[in-house]
This record gives structure tokens, C-alpha cells and sequence, in this order.
């Protein structure tokens, strides 16, 4: 059975491009592993809400999430399809953490002899943030490593790029990897099943051993911080959001939240990569019941008490304490400094 690697570094757009692939009947029988950074995330509430371990999306997917190690997770997933307890399924797609060396998982599966019975390492799909991703190259050699290893390349955000980056990024991808297709991406695409199903390179190639024998460059001082409140003035919250970028903006990889409006009835969803904001957007309901305010940065150095201090100080919100995150599998760390 295929398993797909869908990678690329914090706010490239995998989830995005994940959720719209899952909707086309081609792909309805695949299962989906959801690995977030640090257990602390929002993907699958803005993919769809996950009931327990497992859930059966929409279209007809089985979709988990990584709790424990991906050899773990696969052969829990195999075991559910041979004993009738999820939908059957004829592939696998892993979306990776941002800040995922895709090395250790290829060599997971291609080195385990329990996993090579059942799985095979279909193609890697490396998403690329056209704004964003030279500059992510520069400073992070996990981006670097994502795309040396990937069969296909998909570019995002080129419609919010300037004229001329993403044909200079395009160029300097081609440079790092000649040998995957580079597929534009933007809003208004409609994109083929075929970007998980099919390996453009055939067999798998060199490229791949190489990238799982080369050992892990370290990740640096990156963590998560998680911010929960009640409902927040927009005015006030744009306020601190964006005294926030302008003042760390460099050092803040991945904004990403579900934001309750005074007044709104419905989530609003706030997306933000470094110093890019997405604009808003409005989901139809709250995802698990809960109306409450739910920020998670990314980033480089952050301080979680002097942005939880600043958040309140700008919005008049007081942050949630003496309570676990309602995200699960929450490290207590998250809980324990709020």
C-alpha cells in the first residue's frame, strides 16, 4: 500500500491543500495521519473534528492522529483495515509537523521489516510558500532538507507573492531539486487527485536513500505557545496582532488560531506565516462547541508569559488558567506555565 509523505515547512499551506484533495472521489478511499508540532495544533479542527483516535471524514477518509511513533500509528491503522473496524482504504497520506525532516519517516518505512510487508513508500510532496520561501530556505535547514527530498514540489501563495520572487524561487528550487515537477498553486486552482496518487519519478529513486541516511540537523530554539481566552474586540485584537508582527515578526514562523468575536456567533480563523497575514475567514460553526479564542504561535525564542501578558493587556481578555488546553495530547508544559 502507497503511503504519500506531504510535507513543507509551518504555514506553506499543506493542511489547505489537503482538506481540497480529500473532497475529490478519487481520493475518498484514503486514510490520513495527522502529526502536529509539539501535540499542540489546530489542523484537524480546520480539516474536520476528530471523535476519539480515529474519524471518517466527510468524503468518506479515515482520518488519525500521530500520538505516539509513526510505525506505531501504521500498524494500528493496518490492524483497524483487516479487522472491519475502519473503512477500507488503498492508500496512506501522512501530513507531516512543519518542522519535519521527512528522512527519519522515509527510513521508518523502508527499513522496518514489519512496515515493508504492508507498506511502500509512495511519493513525497513538498509544499512550498511562495512568499515566504526564500527566506524560509536561508534560515532553516529542515526547509532545505523538504525539498531536496521531495518527488513533487507544489508552490503556494504565487498569487501573493511579488512580481518576479516566485519565478526566482521556482528557479532556485529547480537548482536544489532538477529532478521534481514544480506545480503552482493558488486559491482558485481546482488540483488534480493526482498530486498524491501518482510518483512522478517512478520507482523510488536514490534521492530518497539519501535523505534517510543523512543524519537530522538539530531544530534550534523553536517552541509552541498556546493562548486561550474568551471572546476579544476584533479592533483590539488586530491591535496586538499586529504590534506583535511588526516587533517579532522575524521571529514568529507560525500563526494559526480560532478567534471568538465579540458578538459573532461563528469562528473566525486567523492564518500567519512570519510577517504574512492571511485575511480572515468564517467557519459555519465552532468545531468541538467551544466558543472561545484559541492562538497557537511558532516560533523562535518566544516568551509564552510576556505574550500572554500582552495579549490581555491590549485585548482586555483574561486568558483561560488553572486548566489543561482542550487541544489533546497537550503537554502538561502548555498547562503548567499559564
Amino acid at each position: 500500500m502507497p503511503v504519500t509523505l506531504l510535507t513543507g515547512f509551518l504555514g506553506a499551506g499543506k493542511t489547505a491543500l489537503l482538506a481540497r484533495l480529500l473532497r475529490w472521489p478519487a481520493l475518498t478511499d484514503t486514510a490520513v495521519l495527522i502529526n502536529e508540532f509539539g501535540e499542540v495544533g489546530l489542523d484537524h479542527l480546520l480539516v474536520e473534528p476528530l471523535q476519539g483516535e480515529v474519524a471518517l471524514l466527510r468524503g468518506g477518509c479515515v482520518c488519525c492522529s500521530i500520538r505516539g511513533d509513526l510505525k506505531a500509528a501504521l500498524i494500528d491503522l493496518h490492524d483497524r483495515r483487516r479487522r472491519g473496524r475502519v473503512a477500507p482504504f488503498r492508500r496512506v497520506v501522512i501530513e507531516t509537523t512543519g518542522l519535519a525532516d521527512p528522512g527519519p519517516a522515509v527510513a521508518t518505512l523502508v527499513a522496518d521489516p514489519v512496515l515493508r510487508h504492508a507498506f511502500a513508500v509512495g511519493a513525497i510532496v513538498t509544499v512550498v510558500d511562495a512568499v515566504n520561501g526564500a527566506r524560509t530556505l536561508d534560515s532553516h535547514e529542515e526547509a532545505v532538507r523538504q525539498v531536496a527530498c521531495a518527488d513533487r514540489l507544489i508552490l503556494s501563495k504565487t498569487d501573493l507573492a511579488e512580481p518576479g520572487l516566485a519565478a526566482a524561487l521556482r528557479a532556485r528550487l529547480a537548482a536544489l531539486n532538477p529532478l521534481a515537477p514544480v506545480t503552482d498553486l493558488t486559491l482558485d486552482d481546482a488540483p488534480e487527485a493526482a498530486l498524491l496518487t501518482d510518483d512522478p519519478t517512478g520507482s523510488p529513486s536514490a534521492r530518497r536513500w539519501l535523505c534517510a541516511e543523512i543524519p537530522a540537523a538539530p531544530h534550534g530554539p523553536v517552541g509552541a505557545v498556546l493562548i486561550e481566552s474568551g471572546p476579544v474586540d476584533w479592533t483590539r485584537f488586530g491591535l496586538w496582532l499586529g504590534m506583535l508582527l511588526n516587533r517579532h515578526g522575524a521571529r514568529v514562523l507560525r500563526l494559526k488560531g480560532l478567534v471568538a468575536v465579540a458578538g459573532v456567533d461563528t469562528p473566525v480563523v486567523i492564518q500567519g506565516v512570519q510577517h504574512l497575514v492571511h485575511p480572515p475567514r468564517h467557519l459555519p460553526a465552532w468545531p468541538d462547541g467551544g466558543a472561545r479564542t484559541r492562538l497557537v504561535l511558532i516560533g523562535h525564542d518566544l516568551d509564552a508569559n510576556l505574550l500572554r501578558r500582552s495579549y490581555g493587556a491590549f485585548t482586555g481578555a483574561r486568558a483561560f488558567t488553572g486548566a489543561r488546553p482542550s487541544f489533546p495530547g497537550a503537554p502538561a508544559a502548555v498547562a503548567a506555565d499559564r
